[in-house]
């Protein structure tokens, strides 16, 4: 063999197991395991709000996006308060998730909401997604709590 298809075969070699680590890992797995990592519903269930892309356990960065459907009730003019609550209680982010859609209705309407840490924080933490309120009535507050790990960078 030619120097050059070895350096071919290492150079491969090489990413397939950059790719099998890259699939395998979870940075902040540590920090879950043998702790009961779930979605937290609060006067609410999957059949009022539904998180696309950000699993209980998954590690973000300081700034992520969330996608994911509510009923329209969930909505106050077409919006609702999203925040980030570090381990000890401390509010890290605090924001809007927006309609994309028609959000006057009892059906599913897809939302988006950008996230940016407004504190420097690395650890364990919980996005919050809650049901707009504007009575402030207690009775009427929901909310769904998602374990989550955030990474500097």
């Amino acid at each position: 063999m030619s120097k050059q298809m070895i350096l071919i075969g290492v150079i491969g070699i090489a990413l397939l197991a950059g790719l099998v680590w890259f699939l395998t890992s979870d940075y902040g797995s540590g920090f879950f395991e043998g702790n009961s990592v779930k979605i937290h519903y609060n006067n609410a269930d999957k059949d009022m709000i539904v998180i696309d892309n950000i699993p209980a356990g998954v590690t973000v960065l300081r700034e992520f996006s969330v996608f994911g459907q509510a009923r329209g009730p969930w909505y106050f003019e077409a919006s609702f308060p999203v925040e980030v609550v570090a381990e000890g209680g401390k509010v890290v982010a605090m924001g809007h998730a927006e309609a994309e859609g028609e959000w006057m209705t009892e059906e599913f309407v897809p939302f988006k909401a950008e996230v940016k840490l407004t504190e420097v924080y690395s650890g364990p933490a919980t996005l919050i997604l809650h049901k707009d309120n504007p009575s402030g009535d207690e009775e009427r507050d929901a909310s769904v709590e998602v374990p989550i790990f955030i990474q500097q960078y």
